[in-house]
């Protein structure tokens, strides 16, 4: 195939990341989050490559897991959402999934087939407001699931601004996990990739790791150089212009040139999922040195300025993102975060997985 536009995996960055986490971890269970396709980077290639390598693997919900299953992935599987209707629990049953519940109709979904799911989790509401019970609902839900044949249960909470630990939502969330802990004498799973990465001390048996698995850099947090971006977005210049001062470039003549202008034209845009939200400015990789785009995304195209840059002709490489520009900058300029970037590619960007 002759388009340049490409997706990278390194599957071999992604194992880097898990020993990284391990480090950080250290007497905590890893649990690698692959919902949403693996945050893009594809979740069947994904676990298949790390299944060995972590504890369990977590998706959103159990059409994400039957995937998985029916591709042959054998570690233990959280489903986070839990059951969305009955069916999904005898689905849970016959895979051996593990349902996540956080709502009496759940629970009652579960009694039918519970002698045969291996592992129930119970999530509370500790502050965030989305998922869970209430807890004072927890001693009644854990005494009913244990008279009804549930022997092995785990507590679990989300923190909703675990990347700042000090501030009055998280303290009073670890506060109210702290209490709920103290009086609970099986597994627990409360640290997300900021909790984890905080080296927070509330307890927590199990991390839940998905954004720190990629390389994503936590927004809020210092960088941790030690965690390798997986994905790479790169294509090659198609065609470059010279467009003298104060002519415009691209859709609605957003950007104007303020001088003599080398403007490198780039087949990637919002249709392989580029954001269409990127602003003037935001860094491109041409040729190995860092330019700024020069108006605004279309479907199939970005216009890049080069005019600073050397050497570049038909066929220069473009990095969007991967070391460098990394993701999470490219996600400033659009405002909007990298788990966004991530997960928004479209079927028509090819992928190619590295160290397979």
């Amino acid at each position: 195939m002759s388009r340049s536009t490409r997706l990278d995996i390194d599957l071999s960055a992604i194992s880097a990341n898990i020993a990284v986490l391990r480090e950080i971890t250290v007497e905590q269970k890893l649990m690698a989050v692959v919902k949403a396709n693996a945050y893009g980077h594809g979740a069947v290639a994904v676990s298949r490559h790390i299944e060995s390598q972590v504890d369990a693997l977590a998706v959103a919900f159990t059409e994400e897991a039957v995937t998985l299953r029916e591709a042959g992935i054998a570690a233990p599987i959280l489903v986070l959402e839990g059951p969305h209707a009955a069916s999904d629990i005898a689905l849970a049953a016959k895979l051996d999934l593990w349902p996540a519940i956080h709502q009496s109709q759940q629970f009652e979904w579960c009694q039918a087939h519970i002698a045969d799911l291996s592992q129930i989790w119970i999530k509370v509401d500790t502050g965030m407001h989305r998922l869970g019970f209430e807890l004072e609902e927890l001693d009644s839900i854990r005494n009913k699931l244990s008279h009804a044949g549930g022997t092995d249960l785990t507590l679990m909470s989300h923190l909703a601004a675990a990347e700042h630990p000090d501030n009055a939502l998280t303290t009073s969330q670890a506060r109210r996990w702290s209490e709920l802990t103290q009086r609970w004498d099986g597994q627990t799973s409360l640290n997300n990739s900021a909790a984890t990465r905080s080296a927070m001390g509330y307890r927590s048996d199990w991390a839940r790791v998905g954004y720190a698995l990629y390389g994503g850099q936590i927004e809020g947090m210092a960088a941790d150089d030690r965690l390798q971006p997986a994905m790479r977005l790169t294509s090659a210049v198609i065609a470059i212009r010279q467009v003298p001062v104060g002519d415009s470039v691209g859709y609605g003549g957003r950007w104007v040139a303020q001088r003599d202008s080398l403007i490198a034209t780039v087949p990637v845009g919002y249709g392989d999922g580029y954001p269409w939200s990127a602003a003037d400015g935001t860094p491109v990789s041409v040729a190995g040195q860092l330019a700024p785009l020069a108006g605004r995304v279309s479907m199939d195209m970005i216009t890049v300025d080069v005019t600073d840059c050397a050497d570049v002709e038909v066929g220069s490489m473009a990095v969007l993102w991967g070391d460098e520009p990394h993701i999470d900058e490219v996600a400033r300029h659009c405002g909007t975060i990298g788990y966004e970037l991530m997960t928004r590619f479209t079927r028509r960007t090819p992928v190619r997985y590295l160290n397979a």
